[in-house]
């Protein structure tokens, strides 16, 4: 799946160390990016070949990054861009998220930065929940929500940064996280009160003063 370029030229000539720059900054992230490229395919295949054609075109216009800023944010845009252009269309289902990279803490963690000040109770509770009811919570949002979730909460990107990935304002990103842990949350403690380890009743309602986790 790597697509490692060759360095061509003399030591100090500017493609050979553009070479050596993508090499040493961009290949590493491919695991990474595969992650992401699952969140939209849904098929390893599919995904495998997002990543390679991602990378392809990663390297012939690497020379337009600026080093020093966040290259795995430029390269998830260039996957994003890649995936609407050349992938999208094809798909007839919905995108899931990697679920070898979802944990029940992670979500855990992201549900609580927009719900109530829990007890510690609830939180163990959530923290307890097995990986497969987390993920197939997650499955219940729509598209958009649920990679907006994926990009912040699991890859750690910025409002920003998830608006130039996926072409939306941040005022959109905002309001696709902020209803997106709403509702996983909601599919969260439903999945709790059935397994019989909190009531829903009992979850709190009032805003949390601190948030748990910052973005």
């Amino acid at each position: 799946m790597a697509c490692t370029p060759e360095a061509s030229g003399a030591a100090g000539d500017p493609i050979t160390e553009l070479n050596m720059r993508f090499e040493r900054d961009a290949i590493p992230l491919i695991d990474r990016l595969f992650a992401g490229a699952l969140s939209l395919t849904r098929n390893k295949q599919d995904a495998e070949d997002l990543v390679q054609e991602t990378m392809l075109r990663a390297y012939a216009g690497f020379h337009t990054f600026r080093e020093g800023t966040n290259l795995k944010a430029w390269l998830y845009r260039i996957l994003q861009n890649t995936w609407i252009n050349q992938y999208r269309k094809k798909q007839s289902r919905l995108a899931e998220i990697p679920v070898e990279y979802i944990t029940d803490q992670h979500m855990a963690a992201d549900v609580l930065l927009t719900s109530a000040r829990l007890r510690s109770a609830e939180v163990d509770a959530l923290e307890s929940l097995p990986d497969d009811e987390v993920k197939a919570a997650l499955m219940t949002l729509r598209e958009e929500l649920r990679v907006a979730v994926y990009y912040a909460d699991v890859e750690g990107f910025s409002y920003k940064e998830i608006a130039n990935i996926t072409n939306a304002s941040v005022g959109t990103v905002m309001s696709r996280l902020h209803r997106g842990r709403q509702r996983l949350r909601i599919a969260l403690r439903m999945v709790a009160s059935r397994r019989g380890m909190t009531s829903a009743e009992t979850w709190s309602d009032q805003p949390s003063a601190t948030p748990v986790i910052a973005i």
